[in-house]
């Protein structure tokens, strides 16, 4: 179970999901803190990787439709094209870094679990996320805590946990490169211990009318 970074930066809500599913996990295996001390590097790293690939990728649309975009997501696309080489290249090497020090942690334990995000889905139009203590913007905070993980490739199984409240938050089940079964194992598991609970949705009321209910006008 992550510690350190990854419950500082977790609200109770997400806590609460981490311990339940610890919880679920107690009596079957050894649940053992840990702590990926590089992973605040490592999402730093992609946050500068990412932006300069995708700016790379949308450069000629950013040239000639750039009122098209997002202001947020030009913005960030824009300062990702101005990134220099260097920085792009040091943050690729931190990103090698962190992958060897999250290999380490699988010398001693299969699995990591953590909250996937900091807080249950935010109501409709949020912009700030409220963490510890301080107002963040939401968007590119709301997925901080997996972020180190896809940064780096390893496989992720994020299962839904009704811990606290009426909205679930997802719990991460990381596993060491090419072992998706141990992780895929272990959300099975906590499936059918009631602990991961994923409710169907319910269907939406068609924003247009079906045709059979459509008023139909002949010339």
């Amino acid at each position: 179970m992550l510690d350190g970074w990854f419950q500082d930066n977790a609200g109770p809500e997400a806590l609460a999901a981490v311990a339940a599913v610890a919880a679920a996990l107690a009596p079957e295996t050894h649940v053992l803190p840990a702590r990926f001390d590089a992973a605040e590097a490592v999402r730093a790293a992609a946050y500068l990787i990412t932006n300069s690939e995708s700016a790379a990728f949308h450069l000629e649309r950013l040239r000639h439709r750039a009122a098209e975009f997002d202001p947020d997501t030009r913005d960030r696309f824009l300062a990702g094209a101005l990134l220099p080489a260097a920085w792009v290249s040091r943050a690729q090497r931190v990103r090698h870094w962190g992958l060897h020090q999250a290999l380490a942690l699988f010398r001693s334990v299969d699995i990591l679990i953590a909250a996937a995000t900091p807080c249950p889905a935010p109501p409709g139009g949020s912009k700030l996320l409220r963490l510890a203590g301080r107002d963040l913007p939401l968007r590119p905070n709301l997925g901080l805590l997996a972020q180190p993980f896809s940064a780096i490739g390893l496989p992720v199984t994020t299962v839904p946990v009704f811990a606290s409240g009426s909205l679930p938050i997802g719990v991460q089940i990381i596993a060491a490169p090419w072992r998706e079964d141990q992780s895929l194992r272990v959300a099975r598991f906590l499936e059918a211990a009631g602990v991961a609970v994923a409710h169907a949705p319910r269907p939406m009321t068609p924003a247009i009318p079906a045709p059979a209910q459509m008023a139909t006008t002949l010339p």
